[in-house]
């Protein structure tokens, strides 16, 4: 599809200041998107070529707020990525307050949902659009250590399948990317579990430093910024796209290894059984 058949397509990206969301808006506008950015911060353009809109999607004011001011700029909306969110150190699910609990959900799930309820209104009047939200492997893996942020993930596919069928006859498309491990400052910048136990300690050390391991081979923002070019294009588009090798690889895994083997191949990564007192 040529840069002329975007050029008058209106794409909107949460979490842009940095990471996939910033790589997936710049690639948007290279592919001729007019697109609008939002962060907590807002900001200008700063160099880039979409400009940043203040947006947080954890309060309904702020999104109405955003759309609405999108709305009035451009007359439509075409596309909307939810990206913005984000986790918590490697951890056990127990260290982790519910008020903590409740804040990754308020940001990754229902930020989301948020954001879908204050666009479609616009996408079904207009008859067409499209929503892709940013899900990961986590969203079909599991994760020890990161329960909480898998639930979140968890929650984004089955109410992105759910909302894509009853959207489909009426123009619009729903999917979901899964990346693996990306290297990106959201990784860099886990927040640290509120309710930290001695009990978890020595697995929590080690985790950690197993993800800091798998970090070093990570793909780029970029890697999945390309994948969700290619889901807002495609003609008949899936519900589900995987982003990068690995993460291809541990879908295939999840679809046909038994699930003993998926089992134990989830535990030996993250050395899980390592006896007590053990060197990582």
């Amino acid at each position: 599809m040529s840069m002329k058949n975007q050029s008058n397509k209106v794409a909107l990206v949460t979490g842009a200041s940095s990471g996939i969301g910033q790589a997936t808006a710049q690639l948007l506008a290279s592919a001729g998107y007019t697109v609008y950015g939002t962060s907590r911060r807002g900001g200008g353009a700063g160099g880039r070529r979409f400009e940043m809109l203040s947006l947080d999607v954890t309060s309904d004011p702020s999104v109405a707020d955003a759309v609405a001011q999108l709305m009035r700029r451009e007359g439509r909306i075409d596309l909307l990525i939810n990206n913005a969110g984000f986790g918590v150190a490697p951890a056990g699910a127990e260290e982790s307050s519910i008020e903590q609990a409740q804040s990754m959900f308020d940001t990754n799930f229902f930020g989301m949902v948020r954001m879908t309820r204050a666009v479609l209104p616009h996408m079904r009047t207009q008859g067409a659009g499209r929503i892709i939200n940013m899900g990961s492997v986590l969203g079909f893996l599991p994760m020890p250590y990161g329960a909480l942020y898998a639930a979140t993930k968890h929650a984004i596919e089955g109410y992105s399948e759910s909302l894509d069928h009853e959207l489909r006859t009426r123009g619009i498309r729903v999917s979901v990317i899964e990346p693996a491990y990306t290297n990106t400052p959201f990784d860099a910048n886990f927040l640290q579990p509120d309710a930290q136990l001695d009990a978890y300690r020595e697995a929590r050390t080690s985790v950690s430093q197993r993800v800091k391991e798998v970090m070093t081979m990570a793909d780029q923002p970029g890697v999945v910024a390309e994948v969700v070019l290619k889901a807002a294009r495609d003609a008949s588009p899936r519900l589900r796209y995987t982003a990068g090798r690995r993460a291809g690889q541990l879908a295939w895994l999840r679809r046909f290894a038994p699930a003993g083997v998926m089992d134990a191949g989830i535990r030996k990564d993250l050395r899980l059984d390592a006896p007590t007192g053990a060197k990582s």
